[in-house]
C-alpha cells in the first residue's frame, strides 16, 4: 500500500509541477505527457521504492499512475468545470495583429517563440494575425486576415 501512496504522491506532485511550468515549450506531446512518460520508466526501473526493484511495484506504480490519468480524463469529460483546473484553457495571445503581451507574459512565450511559430504557419508578420490563440496542449493556431476574407462571399456585381 505504501507504493501506491508514493505514487499517488508523485503523481499529484508532477501533475503539478507542470501545471506551473507551462506548455508551451513543447510541440507534439504536453508537457505533463513528457514528464509522465520519463517518470514511469524510472518508475519501472526503480519501483518507486528506494532498494525494491520487484516487478510487482513497478507494475503497481505504473498501474496507480494509469488510473489516475484515466480518472483525471473521467473528471474532466463529468465536470466540465474542472476541465480548466485538469487540461488548461485555451488563450489569445495575438488579436488584430497585437501581441497580448501580458497574457504572453503570464504563459510564458516570448515574441521570438511566436514569431517562430507563426512562420513555420506561413504567417510573415504579426500585424497580419487575426488572432493567435495558444492551445491547451501547447500549440499555437493562427487565423490570418486572408482566411477572412476568403471565407466570406464574393461579391457579385449588379448588372
Amino acid at each position: 500500500m505504501e507504493i501506491v501512496v508514493r505514487a499517488l504522491v508523485l503523481f499529484l506532485f508532477l501533475w503539478f509541477v507542470t501545471r506551473v511550468v507551462g506548455r508551451s515549450t513543447l510541440g507534439e506531446l504536453s508537457t505533463f505527457q513528457l514528464v509522465l512518460f520519463v517518470v514511469m520508466g524510472d518508475l519501472i526501473q526503480q519501483g518507486v521504492t528506494q532498494q525494491d526493484y520487484s516487478v510487482t511495484s513497478a507494475v503497481l506504480a505504473v498501474g496507480t499512475f494509469a488510473l489516475l490519468t484515466i480518472l483525471l480524463t473521467w473528471v474532466g469529460a463529468r465536470f466540465p468545470r474542472s476541465r480548466a483546473v485538469v487540461h488548461g484553457v485555451p488563450v489569445v495571445i495575438v488579436s488584430d495583429g497585437e501581441p497580448a503581451y501580458e497574457v504572453m507574459k503570464r504563459e510564458r512565450v516570448s515574441l521570438d517563440d511566436l514569431l517562430d511559430a507563426a512562420r513555420q504557419h506561413g504567417v510573415e508578420h504579426v500585424r497580419d494575425i487575426r488572432v493567435a490563440v495558444l492551445e491547451a496542449n501547447g500549440q499555437m493556431s493562427f487565423f490570418t486576415r486572408d482566411e477572412e476574407r476568403e471565407q466570406k462571399p464574393a461579391e457579385v456585381p449588379e448588372t
